[in-house]
Order: C-alpha cells, then sequence, then structure tokens
C-alpha cells in the first residue's frame, strides 16, 4: 500500500468513527482554551477538566488571573502536576496579554510561542481550536501512531508534524489530529494494545511494528 493509499484509508476510517469531533478540553474562550492547554502538559484532559472550573471560578479573564497570586494559582492547579512551573506561566503570560497584546489571546506561532510555558504544540493547538487556523499539533497518540502506520520515522515530534503536513490535506489537520488523538485512546493505545480492534494498523501498520507485536503476543 502507498503512502498516498494509506493518507486515504486514514481519512476515510477516521471520518466514519468520529463524524463529530469533541473537543477534549473544556473551555469557552481562546484564553480559557490557552490556560487549559497549558496545564495539560504531563498531565490528562480528564484531570484538568476537573481543576479548570475551580481556577476560572476565581478568574477567567487575563485582568482577573493578575489579581491571583502565584502561589494561590498553585494551590489551585496542583493536582493537574508541574505546578510551581505552570502557575508562575499563567501568571505572566496573563501580565504579557494585558500589557502586549490589549488582553486578546494572540494568533501566530511567533507570539504565542512568546509566552512563558507556552511551547510550540500547545500554541498550535490554540491556533487550531480557538481560531480556525490550520496547524497539526503532534501529541504522544499522534506520534505513536504516524510511526505505526508507517506514515513516519518516528525520530522526534517536529518530523512527524512535517510528516503529517506534508502527507494530508491542510483542509483535513485542525479535525484529523483530534480525530487521531482519540482513536490513539480507544483503539491504539501504548498499553494494553489489541491489535484486532485497530483496524487502522491491523490493515497498514508498519511491518516491523506488527512483527514485534505478535512476537511478543506469542
Amino acid at each position: 500500500m502507498t503512502k498516498k493509499e494509506k493518507t486515504e484509508f486514514v481519512l476515510k476510517t477516521l471520518n466514519a468513527l468520529y463524524p463529530e469531533i469533541p473537543i477534549p478540553l473544556d473551555h469557552t474562550d481562546p484564553y480559557t482554551l490557552l490556560i487549559a492547554v497549558l496545564l495539560s502538559a504531563q498531565s490528562t484532559d480528564v484531570r484538568v477538566n476537573k481543576i479548570t472550573p475551580l481556577l476560572f471560578a476565581r478568574a477567567k479573564t487575563p485582568a482577573e488571573m493578575i489579581q491571583l497570586s502565584v502561589d494561590e494559582i498553585r494551590d489551585i492547579i496542583r493536582p493537574v502536576g508541574l505546578s510551581p512551573m505552570k502557575s508562575k506561566g499563567i501568571h505572566g503570560l496573563s501580565h504579557i496579554l494585558l500589557d502586549k497584546h490589549h488582553g486578546q489571546v494572540p494568533k501566530t506561532y511567533e507570539e504565542l510561542e512568546a509566552l512563558p510555558a507556552v511551547g510550540h504544540k500547545t500554541a498550535a493547538v490554540v491556533m487550531a481550536q480557538a481560531f480556525g487556523i490550520p496547524t497539526f499539533p503532534v501529541d504522544t497518540h499522534i506520534h505513536r501512531l504516524m510511526y505505526r502506520w508507517g506514515l513516519s520515522n518516528g525520530k522526534n515530534v517536529v518530523q512527524t508534524e512535517r510528516d503529517a503536513k506534508r502527507l494530508f490535506p491542510e483542509e483535513s489537520w485542525n479535525d484529523l489530529h483530534l480525530q487521531i488523538i482519540w482513536y490513539g485512546r480507544e483503539y491504539s493505545p501504548a498499553r494494553g494494545w489489541d491489535l484486532e480492534k485497530d483496524v487502522i494498523t491491523k490493515t497498514i501498520g508498519r511491518k516491523s511494528v506488527l512483527t514485534e507485536y505478535y512476537k511478543k503476543k506469542n
């Protein structure tokens, strides 16, 4: 199967499985999305969705957030992990949004990645989900599946993002990255993987991945 045929199969299968795509992180606007994505680093969406209502009940705008101290923010977000770094980032970026962006979340990689604690993936998620700008944020699920499917070499997320953007049509990126995340969670996890349920990998998977899977099973 060629890569073109593989990408067509992936798109067809995921569109059938996920015609409507839920957004993993609860939010109401670009700012609350930015904070939620920042909090999700090395945490789970479920945990973040339990904490953000507590935080946003206290502060849901940059102006409200800077009225809290870093320690107050840290106490609220502690359960998501990395709270010292994340609380400083939230407080710092809220000041910058007010000072440089009139309290609005910017729409470019350059401006977003200049904010404290905001990396490339966080910026890409915000651009895609808040503003509809075509991006392809790569998380662990996408990185894993692009390798399993033989669509990327798996060396690093930067290369995986390049390969995804090269192989899939731009108009599919924003939906597709979410579809792959949901598929990875439900059908192709890192642990407890059952290939019989993973129709995409079973059909188009990298030969070495399939061989290794069956070795472990036997």
